[in-house]
């Protein structure tokens, strides 16, 4: 049941995730890092589909961290990916490479073999007191350093950039959610209200969501997603194993499991997110930007010296008229 919920949380996120770069591309780029850019979007039909399939998507993921240590849920979450891809290549409509496929095989092997290793630990024994969270400090700092840095850049590099902070942004809130369902556990509802975890929570979802569509904004699908989707895991698991006491079972073979699962996570996802569907992407949103084009109603400009030639002209017809008038 984990297992399946964990996958549908994907297919969602997948689908939304595609659908909010396709509105967002269509941004100026004066938007970036402002809060305009959420206000801009909340009127565009299919960036709010989109939200919703990615905030059903997160539902699901949360009753999947609730039940399933962070370091299982983390790595098949990654496998949205695949799900994006799914519905990129019709829209950009590109064909599916071998090394998309290659690497697709490769996500899900990295997968498995993070699942092999992992210890599951019940939210009931875990434990998250406010004195064990330095470690998201630590995480959000270096989101925050990822955003100064792509400021002072342009293009993919930006999108890039904005996209790690977003992805690390969000693998704070997936270990927030687990401290939120950790907290209601044997209590009412209305405990969310006296406690700091919510708060933290609702705070951290909206800044992981504003940075994540201004890495959508900055540049093309293959740029932002790799580091989006390569973050995320691993802030989550870092949080797991740091603050819920998560276990990763430590021996020679299971280390080189670890290590080989980790690197076909990190090989799968630039292998997937770099599609050709999903630069084809780009080239669509690029296409139907509406300040990319001018006004139907505003006459083009014409060249100052044209401009020039046409006043000469117009000053050479009317001076012979004049000129006969008076003669």
């Amino acid at each position: 049941m984990d297992y399946a919920t964990t996958l549908a949380a994907a297919v969602l996120i997948g689908i939304g995730f595609v659908l909010q770069q396709y509105a967002a591309r269509q941004e100026p780029e004066s938007r970036f890092l402002s809060p305009r850019i959420l206000t801009d979007l909340l009127r565009k039909p299919r960036w709010l589909v989109g939200i919703a399939c990615m905030v059903t998507g997160q539902l699901l993921a949360a009753w999947s961290i609730g039940h399933a240590a962070l370091t299982l849920v983390e790595p098949l979450l990654t496998t949205y990916l695949l799900f994006a891809l799914i519905l990129a290549v019709p829209m950009a409509k590109q064909a599916i490479h071998w090394t998309e496929v290659t690497g697709a095989l490769i996500l899900c092997a990295g997968v498995t073999l993070l699942s092999l290793s992992r210890s599951t630990k019940p939210i009931g024994l875990s434990f998250g007191s406010f004195s064990h969270w330095p470690a998201a400090a630590i995480i959000a700092g270096i989101a925050f350093v990822a955003v100064q840095t792509g400021r002072r850049t342009r293009g993919p590099a930006r999108a890039a950039l904005t996209g790690l902070a977003a992805g690390l942004v969000f693998g704070i809130q997936d270990a927030l959610t687990r401290q939120t369902l950790q907290i209601l556990q044997g209590r009412s509802v209305t405990a969310l209200f006296t406690t700091w975890p919510p708060y933290c929570l609702l705070g951290a979802g909206i800044v992981g969501l504003w940075l994540m569509q201004n890495a959508f904004s900055a540049g093309p699908l293959h740029s932002s997603l790799p580091t989006i989707a390569a973050g995320e895991p691993v802030a989550g698991i870092v949080l797991g194993i740091v603050v819920f006491g998560d276990r990763i079972q430590i021996s020679p073979g299971m280390l080189a499991i670890e290590a080989g699962g980790i690197a076909a996570l990190i090989v799968g996802v630039v292998a997937v997110a770099r599609s050709s569907a999903f630069g084809g992407l780009r080239k669509i949103t690029d296409a139907i930007t509406p300040h990319s084009a001018p006004h139907p109603s505003a006459p083009p400009h014409a060249p100052s010296g044209v401009s020039r030639l046409r006043r000469a002209h117009r000053r050479s017809f009317h001076g012979p008229a004049s000129g006969e008038e008076g003669g």
